[in-house]
């Protein structure tokens, strides 16, 4: 999998983070592995597909905190339950990260259209990229632990 297909996300997700809260977010990442398929690892993730000049999922994994926290700065009040209101902030994170990290990749000759966001909740989840190898970027936040995978490959026709 190339770098310029995965540094755009790590870097949308930080400027996401930082915009939203209104405030820098420290970022720390660990290190990177490629997974054929494997189980989702945090309590809720947002999976978005990716069509054009390159195809597949990008997946964006978050502890319980990290959501609570995240959600809770936006709105400028406790999250005390995870409820519709907050899956649907955190679906529209994953798909504002993903629209500025496609605009990246256009700029990089592979222009992209992106499916609208679906939210997993749960640990322990199975999602298959098929013949798509994942690279998973875990992520120690300010708000809490999270994860980018990304699974693309460049579409050949």
């Amino acid at each position: 999998m190339k770098a310029e297909f995965i540094n755009p996300f790590i870097i949308a997700t930080k400027q996401v983070l930082s915009q939203e809260l209104g405030k820098p977010i420290g970022i720390q990442i660990g290190s990177l592995t490629m997974q054929k398929s494997s189980y989702t690892a945090l309590d809720m993730t947002v999976l978005i597909g990716v069509t054009g000049a390159v195809q597949g999922i990008v997946m964006f994994g978050l502890s319980e905190r990290a959501v609570k926290n995240f959600v809770s700065g936006v709105l400028g009040e406790p999250v005390p339950v995870i409820d519709a209101m907050v899956e649907s902030a955190i679906a529209e994170m994953g798909n504002v990260v993903t629209g500025i990290a496609s605009t990246e990749l256009e700029k990089a000759g592979y222009p992209c259209t992106l499916a609208p966001p679906t939210v997993i909740t749960g640990r322990g989840v199975m999602i298959s990229t098929i013949n798509i190898q994942r690279l998973q970027v875990p992520l120690k936040t300010d708000v809490g632990d999270m994860e980018i995978s990304v699974a693309l490959r460049e579409n050949k026709k």
